[in-house]
């Protein structure tokens, strides 16, 4: 291939190199030279053009890019037209990509001319997504080379492994203290979790975490038909010896493996009984957050063997950083715990639905209510309060004289809650590990159950965030970890944080509450007259 500066009268036939603009005047790159492209450039004074020209012996770029292509889609995939040296791939069907790593590194080991990305193996994809690309980096490139990455190829590098474990069976152990709205939960993100595969739930049996009740579940869920059976623990398997292991071997199956370099995934059990493939589940698997459990569920899905040496193998790559309940470098020990747990008021709303006046300046026993809000805050254990203000910031200001708060204003609070939110997190003291949202217009929350929120704040264990509850409804003040913070700074408009709560669902600590203070905040001139009564 040659390849260097020509005169438009001897670059025909040559394709330009670079995007050339003179004036008005604009020539592509990629553009073969002919006649009328020789005719413009002399009109526009341009003396000099760089091109290639390939040799014999040479093939086009897009002839190479699809002639590799086609070499390395094997079943399930296809190819697209070539164009500007890029070939790029697709899945025909959804499946599991499978790929062949040590074809794909000789391909871009023939020479710096070819280059073959895949996504990641063993990745779930759908119908019409682009798993990889073949790509010329010049704009030709001798024909042996070509051909030698075709023979590195050595026939199909990545396939899609289509779903065909259709029919799931689910046993969930019972111990006291394990609430069944759990296993609710876990049955839906799991049947969430298949979905994509066309797999469904066929059966659910809950039976007492005992090893000769289990096993006799196991059994009847393999007699109805299950294609894979997945088992959750009440309790985490802690041992080979552990109940689930010896009541899948008492069903006649055996453990293949125990234990993966995953987290969160760690204490996941796989094995197998009649042929049939069973998972003793790892606790992170009841949350719909991607974890190792969804590494494996997955390839067995698609009918792939999960050896020993697959499971030894994801160790690179297998600390799943994204998942908040695991400690995070960003977070200091010393801060993520709940001995510095600031507080932030929010008191910058408009009152609209009182009808006129501010509702957090009403007065409830000669008091005005965000007074009586904020000396509840700072009698409890919160290590500094912060007050956001904004409608009528200077009266409420006056309203909360004397006090120790610091108060921040909210320039956009006429925009919603969000912008008060953002702007009280925005201001907490880089020491605190959390921060109790509080509202200005809920006078019956007092300092014993903000101290009871901060008791239940508990990093090491996972517990992230602190709700009060009553009858299965949450309430408010939340107390929040800093870890959650970026979250709640991107929050928008006039909505709270409820959808992060259900979000990081495995991070909630729940504190059970009666139904009154913390579900009570005055929006109206009829709740301030009933509070005011008593």
């Amino acid at each position: 291939m040659k390849f260097g500066p020509a005169t438009p009268d001897d670059a025909i036939g040559g394709v330009t190199v670079h995007t050339l603009r003179q004036g008005t005047f604009v020539l592509k790159k990629g553009t073969i030279i002919g006649p009328v492209e020789v005719e413009a450039l002399n009109r526009a004074g341009v003396k000099e053009v760089v091109v290639v020209r390939l040799d014999d012996g040479d093939v086009s770029e897009d002839e190479a890019a699809a002639d590799v292509a086609k070499a390395v889609a094997g079943d399930g995939v296809t190819v697209e037209r070539a164009f500007t040296g890029r070939a790029n791939l697709f899945a025909s069907r959804a499946g599991v990509l499978v790929i062949d790593r040590v074809a794909v590194n000789r391909i871009n080991n023939v020479d710096e001319a070819i280059t073959f990305a895949t996504l990641s193996a063993y990745k779930p994809v759908v119908q019409g997504e682009m798993i990889a690309t073949v790509k010329l980096i010049p704009f030709g490139v001798e024909a042996k080379l070509r051909d030698a990455a075709i023979a590195a190829a050595g026939g199909g590098v990545l396939r899609v492994a289509p779903y065909s474990i259709k029919r799931v069976g689910i046993v969930s152990t019972m111990l006291p203290g394990l609430a069944p709205k759990v296993i609710d939960k876990t049955l839906r993100v799991t049947a969430e979790r298949i979905a994509p595969a066309g797999a469904t739930i066929i059966a659910d049996r809950r039976v007492t975490h005992d090893q000769t009740v289990l096993s006799a579940a196991i059994t009847e869920i393999l007699d109805l038909g299950a294609e894979l059976v997945i088992v959750f623990g009440a309790s985490a398997i802690a041992d080979r010896r552990d109940v689930i292991p010896a009541a899948l071997t008492d069903a006649g199956g055996v453990v293949q493996h125990f234990g993966m370099p995953v987290d969160p995934g760690n204490l996941l059990l796989i094995g197998k009984a009649r042929g049939v493939p069973v998972l003793g589940a790892p606790g992170c698997a009841r949350s719909p957050v991607e974890n190792g459990f969804d590494w494996v569920l997955m390839r067995l899905l698609a009918g792939l063997k999960v050896a020993r040496r697959d499971l030894t193998g994801m160790g690179v790559g297998g600390l799943l950083m994204e998942i908040v309940t695991r400690p995070q470098p960003r977070i200091s020990p010393a801060t993520d715990t709940n001995s510095n747990i600031a507080a932030v008021v929010l008191a910058a709303g408009r009152s609209t639905r009182m009808g006129g006046p501010n509702k957090l300046l009403a007065e409830l026993n000669g008091k005005p209510l965000v007074r009586i809000v904020a000396e509840q805050v700072l009698a409890s254990k919160a290590s500094s309060v912060t007050v956001v203000t904004g409608h009528e910031a200077r009266e409420v200001e006056r309203a909360l004289r004397g006090l120790n708060v610091t108060f921040v204003y909210n320039p956009d609070f006429s925009t919603g809650l969000a912008g008060s939110v953002r702007t009280g997190i925005s201001t907490v003291p880089k020491e605190a590990g959390g921060a109790l949202i509080c509202l200005g217009d809920m006078p019956l929350v007092d300092a014993q159950l903000l101290d009871r929120l901060i008791a239940a704040f508990a990093p090491d264990r996972g517990m992230l965030i602190a709700v009060p509850v009553s009858d299965g409804r949450r309430g408010n003040p939340v107390l929040w970890s800093r870890r959650f913070f970026g979250e709640l700074m991107s929050l928008e408009g006039d909505v709270g944080a409820c959808h992060l709560l259900a979000r990081h669902a495995e991070a909630v600590a729940e504190v059970s509450v009666d139904a009154h203070g913390a579900f009570f905040d005055i929006d109206t001139p009829q709740a301030l007259a009933a509070v005011q009564r008593g």
